[in-house]
């Protein structure tokens, strides 16, 4: 009862506020997206993402020393591929001599102890843009299924410590590792994003990748019919657990800001860890605004990051990860 009780006592200076915190960060809680293109000498900056970039392999070297030399310990891998290696069905995605795969072991080569987490997706890689093999106006799930799971048997070939399905195509964690266990790749581990919606922050992330869907007849405009409606909070539960039945040992929730209700939400109901993807369209808006000086763009970064974590996130997926670190430390 006040005064007895005055909470502001907990609060009045940095001391107490740092002895009393819930949520701290530290380089464990991240994980790092990077994108991967063909060439050398190459470090392209993103547009649409100011002071993120695109490697080649030889760049790429040393930025993964430089990431584990702060103590960021995994990354996630995107490549972007040239249009004459895609069409319908991702062929060039299990290419045993693919951009993806000799990335993989790039990394490993450079920083055997670096965690390798790997995109498991058809876009980067479709003629159409799409997530999944397209016929008669639809993605068709199954034969998709089939490619996804190649795919992750190439990167668990490579030297791949985890794929990480993005697709949102139903029962493709069990094909990925039925598939995987059959051909002894018992330790390879499975990141999936079980709860990905399909949300309009996803923008610059498809400029750096040259991903988004074709405009063309007969082809879906979006990707709304197999990521989830962003309305919907239920059914992210039924899609997680339903992954983790089939053999997914870390679940995400995509994007962060918008979705913290179900980060929550599923970090309530599993056992297995959370991860998050603070995505491209919420770097941009937070650097767009930074750069106008409407906000202070370390203060909310750190903001940002926190919330996350205090929403239940194990692990964060953020192009942020870099900065905070370094702020941190």
């Amino acid at each position: 009862m006040y005064p007895l009780r005055r909470n502001r006592r907990l609060r009045q200076n940095e001391a107490i506020r740092s002895l009393v915190r819930e949520t701290s960060i530290s380089p464990n809680d991240f994980l790092v997206p990077l994108f991967v293109v063909e060439g050398t000498a190459v470090k392209e900056e993103i547009a649409s993402m100011p002071g993120y970039y695109r490697y080649s392999l030889d760049l790429l070297k040393a930025e993964i020393k430089e990431l584990w030399s702060l103590g960021l310990k995994g990354v996630l891998l995107f490549v972007k591929v040239s249009d004459a290696l895609k069409d319908n069905k991702g062929t060039e995605a299990v290419n045993p001599d693919g951009l993806m795969q000799r990335a993989i072991k790039t990394i490993k080569d450079a920083c055997p102890q670096m965690l390798v987490m790997t995109d498991v997706a058809m876009d980067p890689y479709s003629s159409y843009g799409h997530d999944g093999v397209v016929s008669n106006g639809k993605i068709i799930n199954d034969d998709t299924n089939a490619i996804l799971a190649e795919m992750s048997l190439s990167h668990a070939k490579a030297g791949a410590d985890f794929v990480a399905p993005s697709d949102m195509m139903d029962g493709r964690i069990l094909a990925i590792r039925e598939l995987l266990e059959t051909e002894g790749f018992h330790d390879t581990g499975i990141m999936s994003y079980s709860a990905k919606y399909a949300s309009a922050f996803y923008g610059p992330f498809r400029d750096a990748l040259d991903s988004a869907p074709v405009n063309m007849k007969d082809v879906p405009k979006d990707k709304s019919t197999y990521q989830m409606d962003p309305a919907n909070r239920d059914e992210a539960i039924k899609e997680t657990l339903m992954d983790i039945e089939e053999g997914a040992d870390i679940v995400m929730v995509k994007p962060g800001l918008c979705y913290l209700d179900i980060v929550r939400d599923i970090r309530d109901v599993v056992d297995v860890p959370v991860a998050v993807y603070q995505v491209s369209g919420e770097y941009a808006m937070l650097k767009a605004a930074a750069e106008k000086g409407w906000l202070d763009h370390d203060t909310v970064m750190l903001e940002q990051i926190t919330s996350i974590k205090r929403a239940g996130a194990t692990i964060i997926a953020s192009y942020f990860a870099k900065d905070v670190v370094k702020l941190i430390s």
